[in-house]
């Protein structure tokens, strides 16, 4: 999904705008967010390209985007622990661990997210989705 979305991403030249179907959509996208996260374990897919079709502002969009992902993450924590996969042993030290990365990246993305230009960050960013989710494709 990461893969697929990075290449969409280096390859659009303008998301469309979805703003004024924003009451209809949110909902719909929310419910499909929720289920391939829980089916995946990727929060991307669709939620960021529907939020990037709103058209946000930049703080806008950095802000939805970090609020929508706290909640998917914390909605799948909570149903991995109540759904437990028989096979999938759950190193929760490794997951809090995996926190300081994470952290250090958001704070590296703040300090340069004024510095670059709005289309490098863009390609930046596609380009480490295309990354990760390459890595996460050849590793299984």
């Amino acid at each position: 999904m990461l893969l697929l979305y990075g290449l969409y991403g280096l390859a659009a030249k303008q998301i469309p705008n979805l703003s004024r179907y924003a009451g209809i959509l949110s909902p719909l996208i929310g419910y499909l967010g929720g289920a391939l996260t829980v089916a995946t374990g990727v929060v991307v897919i669709p939620v960021v390209p529907y939020l990037q079709s709103l058209h946000l502002q930049r703080d806008d969009l950095v802000q939805s985007l970090g609020l929508a992902f706290t909640v998917s993450t914390m909605c799948l924590a909570i149903f991995l622990q109540q759904n437990p996969v028989a096979h999938l042993e759950i190193d929760y030290l490794w997951s809090v661990l995996a926190l300081i990365p994470a952290l250090l990246g958001m704070w590296l993305g703040t300090r340069i997210r004024y510095k670059i230009a709005e289309q490098k960050f863009r390609k930046v960013f596609f380009c480490g989705l295309i990354t990760l989710g390459g890595y996460m494709l050849l590793s299984h």
